[in-house]
């Protein structure tokens, strides 16, 4: 783990800014979206009507909302995400895998959907138990999000019947998964590498190694709907933030890394396919290594040999 946690301010004037920036920040868009969560209620009314009339007023509701979270970070702190790799176009579908640190990593993820205006057309995978918290938890429970135990025998049926709907009413989509299935701590990465040793993997430092039966039943699934998948790999400056961190100011510059792979270049095996995830963790993984000596992500990243 090349960073520790970012430490708050030692200052007492930058810690007392940092709080009534952060009551500022959350005393605007807490009650916006408990407000959000009352339209989108009521947004009920037209589901038998018109899903397809459904779905766009409560795409238009998350993106209003998250859109909100991208601009008031950047004009109440002046957060910059610098944005390096492939410029994906506009308007296609997408699988985003990224790499997970802290929740931070969420409107990092913002920042490139609303670049793309794709805000409200993301689709996340978060813990089932998410699904009973006001406002971030129930807005998503309109918006096709997929909400899951981390049980794949009891994940997968209704895993594949919310691909079906997006599949049948063409939904426009960019879904993303933190395809580690937790955010990285030294004792994880150290279990992690412990892992690849007895299963013969690659020992990554920066990444854990992903769980690779989500991303092969999404991309095979989405295949004919996704138009390619975007590795995304974040990096932080000084320690890896937390969300409370991220809304009282304290990360004014996070770096993003985007590489786009159209889906028709990816292999068609379930073997395949997860060989082909692991191999973009281990570039990933390389990836951050120049970050960390370099202060940037590198183009092309050297392998390195594990």
């Amino acid at each position: 783990m090349p960073l520790p946690p970012l430490k708050d301010p030692g200052e007492a004037t930058s810690k007392l800014k940092g709080n009534l920036l952060g009551l500022v920040f959350a005393g605007l868009l807490f009650p916006a979206l408990l407000v959000l969560n009352v339209a989108q209620t009521l947004s009920l009314v037209l589901l038998p009507l018109s899903r397809n009339t459904f779905r766009k007023t409560n795409r238009f509701f998350a993106d209003t909302w998250w859109g909100w979270c991208v601009k008031l970070a950047r004009r109440l702190h002046g957060v910059q995400v610098l944005i390096t790799g492939d410029d994906v176009p506009q308007g296609e579908n997408a699988i985003v895998v990224a790499n997970h640190q802290q929740m931070a990593d969420i409107p990092v993820l913002f920042e490139l959907a609303w670049r793309k205006q794709r805000l409200g057309d993301l689709k996340w995978y978060v813990k089932d138990v998410l699904k009973y918290a006001p406002g971030i938890g129930w807005g998503m429970l309109f918006l096709d999000c997929l909400f899951i135990k981390r049980n794949w025998t009891e994940d997968k049926g209704y895993i594949d019947r919310v691909f079906s709907r997006i599949l049948e009413d063409k939904v426009p989509v960019w879904v993303v998964s933190f395809a580690e299935g937790t955010r990285s701590t030294p004792s994880k990465l150290e279990g992690s590498r412990k892992y690849a040793r007895q299963k013969g993997l690659p020992e990554l430092e920066h990444v854990l190694l992903p769980r690779t039966k989500g991303f092969v039943a999404t991309f095979l699934a989405l295949r004919d709907h996704v138009d390619a998948v975007y590795d995304v790999t974040i990096g932080y400056e000084d320690g890896f933030p937390t969300l409370t961190q991220w809304c009282k100011g304290y990360v004014p510059k996070t770096y993003l890394h985007v590489r786009r792979f159209p889906s028709a270049d990816l292999p068609e095996s379930d073997k395949e396919l997860t060989a082909w995830l692991v191999e973009r963790f281990r570039e990933k993984d390389d990836l951050l290594e120049q970050y960390y000596n370099s202060g940037e992500f590198l183009l092309t990243a050297a392998p390195k040999s594990h």
